[in-house]
């Protein structure tokens, strides 16, 4: 959601009307959502500046509606656009790259504005201040896990379904296994069998095994395409981790893996848990879990267990 110029008096303006109505009362007469989380961060999700399991609703609620009512928030262009969040403002770094507030629902960035999106219960609402130079679609991250998986997308609750190199490995059964645990009731496919539409795809595997796989496409190309900030070799032997900027920040070889998501036009969300090798795809598997995917917008685990977040370090000042 890119700003329009020449309108700072009126977003001035209307900004202040807008945060002194929600002062008092929530957008609508209905149920107050329950369950929700909101997280404010910075620099791909590198510096928490605030989080709220349990922030202040009142009545119906707009993703805009409760980050002016939890945080300190300034906008601008007609109160649409953020322009800061506890005093971290958009902007150009000193470099000159483009820098601005970007928002997540249960880890899907969403295709509307924040004050025409609805929170619903159990939403996970997450906004990130973040570099933009390589994209300004960053389309799925993982660090809203167990989300989506437990209460999907705009409200809808959506099948599961677990595609798996090898369905009877242990990688397969970990992720099946860690999803079930919440409640999931994850289906086990082979890589390959046909998709299911609109179901949430995790695909399980070394690289090569599944490459192939229409979701793993956008990876192939790089976060302009995908989101993600990391490249696999072509055969699959190393994985190069990327910054903000794009540059290369470390090259992992046997034993690395990747859990990272993405979402393609005709699916709702696909997340990858795989690596350069079999070592790998086991180290990814056993990072499949809340409290290393917490926050990241990817995750890297190398050959020695040591969790990296994706973009790496020198994504931000």
């Amino acid at each position: 959601m890119r700003p329009r110029p020449g309108r700072r008096t009126v977003a001035a303006a209307t900004a202040v009307a807008l945060l002194a109505t929600l002062a008092g009362c929530g957008l609508g007469p209905g149920p107050v959502p329950g369950g929700v989380q909101l997280t404010v961060t910075r620099d791909f999700g590198a510096h928490v500046l605030s989080q709220a399991s349990a922030p202040k609703l009142r009545g119906e609620e707009t993703v805009m509606s409760l980050l002016l009512r939890n945080d300190r928030v300034t906008t601008k262009y007609g109160g649409g656009f953020v322009e800061s969040i506890d005093g971290s403002s958009g902007g150009q770094e000193a470099q000159g790259d483009p820098r601005d507030w970007f928002y997540y629902v249960n880890g899907i960035q969403a295709p509307k504005g924040a004050a025409a999106t609805n929170v619903h219960p159990g939403d996970h609402v997450w906004w990130d201040l973040h570099d933009w130079s390589q994209t300004e679609e960053v389309p799925a991250v993982v660090g809203s896990f167990p989300e989506p998986f437990l209460n999907g997308i705009e409200g809808k609750r959506l099948p599961v379904r677990v595609e798996c190199a090898a369905v009877q490995s242990e990688p397969c059964r970990t992720v099946v296994a860690r999803l079930r645990a919440l409640g999931v009731p994850a289906a086990i496919a082979a890589v390959g069998s046909g998709a299911e539409p609109d179901a949430l795809q995790v695909v399980v595997g070394r690289w090569t095994a599944v490459r192939g796989d229409p979701g793993m496409t956008n990876i192939e190309r790089g976060p302009r395409t995908s989101g993600v900030y990391a490249r696999f070799a072509t055969n699959g032997q190393t994985l190069t981790l990327l910054d903000g900027q794009g540059r290369t920040t470390s090259t992992l070889t046997a034993g690395a893996g990747l859990i990272a998501a993405t979402r393609d036009v005709e699916k709702a969300v696909v997340w990858v848990v795989t690596g350069t090798d079999e070592a790998g795809v086991r180290h990814a598997a056993a990072a499949f879990e809340e409290s290393a995917l917490h926050d990241r917008f990817a995750l890297a685990v190398t050959a020695t267990g040591t969790q990296m977040p994706v973009p790496g370090a020198g994504a931000g000042p």
